[in-house]
């Protein structure tokens, strides 16, 4: 590991959300919940496979990095939600 730098996972695991006014409030992953304590980023993106041919309406991806965890730990984890499926995936976790 580099100093200063954390290390990722991706992980593009599905999970499911809930959330309050479209944020993250708390996820559950392999079983587990996990409470967001804080956002620390939030940005969109556009999906790689659109096209302006096959579809007018750009479609969004929003990105969600968060601290969350656990009763018995915690950690940095990042959320990505597709508004046009309502898919939430776990798309990275730092150690």
């Amino acid at each position: 590991m580099v100093r200063g730098r954390a290390v990722g996972r991706y992980y593009g695991a599905e999970v499911t959300v809930v959330e309050d006014a479209g944020r993250p409030t708390r996820f559950t992953w392999n079983g587990r919940v996990f409470g967001v304590r804080r956002i620390l980023d939030h940005w969109v993106t556009v999906r790689m496979d659109w096209s302006p041919a096959r579809a007018p309406r750009v479609p969004e991806r929003r990105h969600w990095r968060v601290e969350a965890g656990t009763a018995h730990a915690q950690g940095v984890y990042e959320l990505r939600h597709d508004p046009a499926t309502g898919e939430w995936l776990l798309s990275r976790v730092w150690d």
